[in-house]
């Protein structure tokens, strides 16, 4: 029997009720001692069942665990969460009390109570962050093919035209999507590497992720990559190499995915199911990976510091050290290292013998500080203290680099949503001056390597030779356009360099990209090579199954009108969005649609929608830069395809300047799409709300308000007749400003004086 959101919310609230109690009772004990529970009661709503505990109440009311962590959360929770976290804690609460008052939760909202709560749970090591995610991903599964079924997307009845150049093919007939991506699938992976699952061998784990072969088939070497893998197989080999490797960059920045490129390199494949490996077996002279390693794999928030760990042969485990024991050596590895384990001390020379008796070894740990910023000063869980644990970790970098053919990989965040709170930011700084005496900093994808990244995540091979053909012609003839045009794009496009990028994003327009990895990650939480993936993808289907026929995909033919790439391109954002694109970016009943029906010059490219696309792409995550907005030849790049007038694009820009409610423009020709109505449009409403007679009234009373002259004998303001203007001479020259409703100038003001003629005029 189906069940319902609100059912799904309601299982999920339960998790996290689970997952929470024994975090908050940690951490209140931590601080407050046997003292936790009179602390905690004084956050708790009036018990009416006044025979329970508090720690009977907080069992059984996530309520009463969220109030606690927010009314403790200065003297005790932010010390190991952060900003990201507290949010969610926020969202949940909110969450929890429309889930108690019967609200029904739409699939959108309950995908996201669902994420929100897989996250906190998470952040806290706690074993139901899997079960939830797992909910979420078939809640989101759900939803896709409910939508594949009976969605009208938004965008159907209004087609965006085009009209470039004969003679070239569209970007659909040159190269093809990966299936997944094509049909949509992608949906059950949602492009998140998650090494745990991949080390447990998890059947819901997607095969490009799990399988080594289908792995490197979709990953592309980046130089940093290549770097990393070299340096494995020399290591690994005993030909020397680096022992201790870290890797830090910002949130999605692919530390994940480089460790699993190490894992399945370690994993004892042949060279020849390692597709796209063949120049590094080439450049170290080794014609296969080590056939026998040893790999430990420790991911921070899937391992809980305040719960030991029973083994499937019986062996519990406490600490970081004994689970690197037990994984490399099982029971007789984790006797040697079982004394340390057990009293949570330091294992000390212990560790590099463990490395000796089973190299050679890949130690691979995500997610540290994520694990470190739990632990405490005191010496009151199983894991050990805080201190204990970073003479641990120091102990480990010099046994990596001390120990045969050890390699020691450490994933170390850059940016704060991942850190945590003032414990998080201590233990990674105390984690890099550790590890940091011996370590060698690996080298994160540069912005045009991303491209290649991007591409060959989404896009099978081109292998037949007429399509380089067609393709190497489409993009010569838009670096054509822009050497022909130069003063209607930006001005790197003419350069030789621009059109080798073309070439490096095809099928994607490399000013999509820009935007994508300039603008929109800079915002926290999107996670720069999964986000861009994650928007990608589903872009490209939906192009894909509209029988899309533009020459590549610019910024102009993101569709916004569809439900599915509009999630994607607000989650990051504040939640007014969406009805401003509706209104004045995208839709059937949006201002850019009405205004392409309305002009044929327009409508034959669809150049409202194609411009108020673009400037939205490169606005929307910007608004609280100094400098925001795109001027005028780069959103004609966004927009233009060869063979099409670009000055059509400036014409529509005019045109919705006019009359769009939320774009703005600088006095420097600088656009872009804001969330309060501008100026004109403001007046233009407000001014609707009056009668033309009110209008004329009011701008009569404030006339005769004013009592200045000038150089006038007097002034008479809307007079009702002529009779009203004195006919003296000696009274001087008089201006007389007519009621509106009077009329252009007419001769009997001049000529009359009431019914009689006029003598001095």
């Amino acid at each position: 029997m189906a069940i319902t959101n609100k059912e799904r919310v309601g299982r999920a609230l339960d998790l996290l009720k689970e997952g929470l109690y024994p975090f908050v009772e940690r951490e209140m004990r931590s601080v407050y001692n046997e003292h936790w529970e009179n602390h905690a009661s004084g956050h708790l709503c009036e018990d009416r069942n006044l025979k329970r505990t508090t720690a009977e109440r907080l069992q059984n009311d996530v309520t009463d665990l969220i109030n606690v962590i927010f009314g403790e959360w200065h003297n005790v929770f932010k010390k190991t969460l952060g900003n990201a976290e507290r949010n969610l804690v926020g969202e949940l609460k909110i969450v929890r009390n429309d889930w108690a008052h019967g609200k029904n939760f739409s699939t959108d909202d309950a995908v996201r109570a669902l994420d929100s709560a897989a996250r906190l749970l998470s952040s806290m090591s706690a074993p139901q962050a899997d079960i939830v995610q797992k909910q979420k991903k078939e809640l989101s599964r759900l939803c896709y093919e409910e939508q594949a079924r009976h969605e009208k997307r938004k965008a159907t009845n209004v087609a965006i035209e085009s009209d470039p150049q004969g003679g070239l093919k569209p970007w659909r007939e040159i190269v093809t999507p990966h299936d997944d991506v094509a049909s949509g699938r992608f949906q059950q992976a949602e492009f998140a590497a998650d090494l745990w699952q991949v080390y447990l061998d998890d059947k819901n784990c997607a095969d490009e992720y799990r399988d080594p072969k289908e792995f490197f088939h979709r990953t592309y070497l980046t130089e940093g990559l290549k770097d990393l893998l070299t340096n494995a197989l020399i290591r690994l080999s005993g030909k020397g190499g680096d022992p201790v490797i870290e890797l830090q960059t910002n949130f999605g920045g692919g530390k994940t995915h480089a460790m699993l490129a190490l894992y399945h390199l370690c994993l004892g494949v042949s060279a020849q199911n390692l597709p796209g490996c063949e120049t590094i077996f080439t450049e170290t002279g080794i014609d296969n990976p080590p056939q026998d390693v040893k790999t430990a794999v420790l991911v921070g928030n899937k391992i809980d510091p305040g719960t030991p760990e029973r083994k499937k042969d019986g062996t519990v485990v406490k600490t970081l050290w004994g689970e690197i024991a037990w994984q490399l050596g099982g029971k007789e590895g984790y006797a040697m290292l079982a004394e340390a384990d057990e009293n949570s001390t330091n294992p000390g020379d212990k560790l590099k013998d463990l490395f000796n008796r089973y190299s050679p070894c890949l130690i691979l740990i995500d997610e540290w500080v994520a694990y470190a910023r739990q632990l405490h000063y005191e010496k009151d869980l199983p894991a050990g203290d805080f201190d204990t644990h970073f003479t641990f970790a120091q102990t480990l970098s010099e046994s990596a680099k001390n120990a045969d053919n050890t390699l020691l990989v450490v994933s170390i965040p850059a940016s704060d949503i991942e850190i945590g709170g003032e414990k998080g930011f201590e233990a990674l700084n105390r984690l890099k001056n550790a590890i940091g005496r011996v370590e060698s900093p690996w080298q994160p994808a540069s912005a045009e390597e991303s491209f290649h990244i991007v591409r060959r995540r989404l896009f099978k091979d081109i292998i037949d030779p007429s399509l380089f053909t067609a393709r190497d012609t489409v993009i010569r003839a838009f670096s054509q356009m822009y050497r022909d045009q130069t003063t209607e794009f930006p001005a790197e496009c003419r350069e030789k360099d621009y059109e080798r990028r073309i070439t490096d994003a095809y099928p994607i327009h490399p000013e999509l990209f820009e935007r994508l990895y300039e603008d929109w990650s800079s915002l926290d939480k999107f996670q720069r090579t999964r986000g861009v993936l994650r928007l990608m993808a589903k872009v490209i289907s939906y192009l894909w199954q509209e029988n899309d026929k533009n020459l590549m995909i610019l910024p102009a033919n993101i569709p916004m009108a569809d439900s599915q790439v509009q999630s994607e391109l607000t989650r990051y954002l504040d939640d007014q969005w969406r009805p401003i694109i509706d209104k004045d970016v995208d839709g059937t009943n949006s201002l850019p649609v009405d205004l392409d029906r309305q002009h044929s010059n327009l409508g034959r490219y669809s150049a409202c929608r194609r411009v108020t696309r673009t400037i939205y792409m490169g606005s929307a995550p910007l608004q609280k830069a100094a400098n925001k907005g795109l001027d005028i030849r780069r959103i004609k790049l966004g927009c233009t395809q060869p063979g099409e007038n670009v000055a059509t694009f400036g014409d529509a820009l005019r045109r919705l300047t006019n009359q769009a409610t939320y774009l703005y423009v600088d006095p420097s020709e600088r656009y872009w799409i804001d969330t309060q109505p501008n100026v004109t449009r403001t007046a233009s409403d407000r001014a609707t709300q009056y009668r033309e007679d009110q209008t004329w009234d009011e701008i009569i009373k404030r006339l005769k308000q004013d009592k200045e002259k000038g150089d006038f004998a007097g002034i008479h303001i809307a007079p009702s007749s002529s009779s009203d203007v004195p006919d003296e001479s000696t009274m001087g020259v008089r201006l007389v400003l007519l009621h509106p409703n009077s009329g252009l100038f007419h001769s009997k003001w001049y000529c009359n004086y009431g019914s009689l003629i006029k003598l001095e005029k």
